[in-house]
């Protein structure tokens, strides 16, 4: 090998080298998954939290935790009647929607989507009743100025004409609550 052809194959591995590191200092780092605004839309109801009714009787307490890297936030919900359930709640960005399937140990199971609306997070979604029928069904989260959250759950069988209310309750965290 001549040295004029050893000197351009230097050259050339130098060249190749100063474009990797040039392109590595460019190419922005994506970033990490589930880490836009939308994600922290819901971050208001992660907590330790005991939920009473309008009466200030208490339903029951509700965990929600984050998990899989801050992609879901999962609900652990035990009434005071000793009813339990759980949630898992994500934001999917393929559809910009707030995505809820709640699960309970009666074999319920309900399936709503939606996102933030003025300010409160509503989802909605449809159903079959017992009766086979479609139901409405519309979770609404309402943070509150002194830290507490309100729930709003309400069905229609009408297709929204009339609304019931299925559940009203105040989340207040527990370590406030219990004070």
């Amino acid at each position: 090998m001549t040295t004029t052809t050893r000197t351009l194959c230097a050259l050339g591995a130098l060249l190749l080298v100063a474009t990797t590191l040039a392109t590595a200092q460019t190419d922005p780092t994506p970033p990490p998954p589930c880490s836009s605004e939308e994600y922290r839309q819901f971050d208001f109801w992660v907590g330790d939290w005991v939920v009473t009714g309008l009466d200030g009787s208490t339903l029951g307490t509700n965990l929600i935790e984050k998990s899989l890297n801050g992609c879901v936030l999962v609900e652990n919900w035990l009434g005071s009647d000793g009813s339990i359930g759980r949630s898992f709640n994500m934001f999917f960005g393929n559809d910009g929607k707030w995505h809820q399937t709640w699960v309970d140990g009666n074999g319920g199971r309900l399936d709503l989507a939606g996102g933030w609306k003025k300010e409160k997070m509503v989802l909605s979604g449809s159903m079959p009743g017992r009766d086979g029928k479609p139901v409405m069904h519309e979770v609404s989260w309402t943070p509150q100025t002194d830290g507490t959250v309100r729930q709003h759950w309400r069905a229609s069988k009408d297709r929204g004409k009339d609304w019931q209310d299925l559940f009203v309750g105040t989340y207040s965290r527990r370590s406030t609550a219990s004070k």
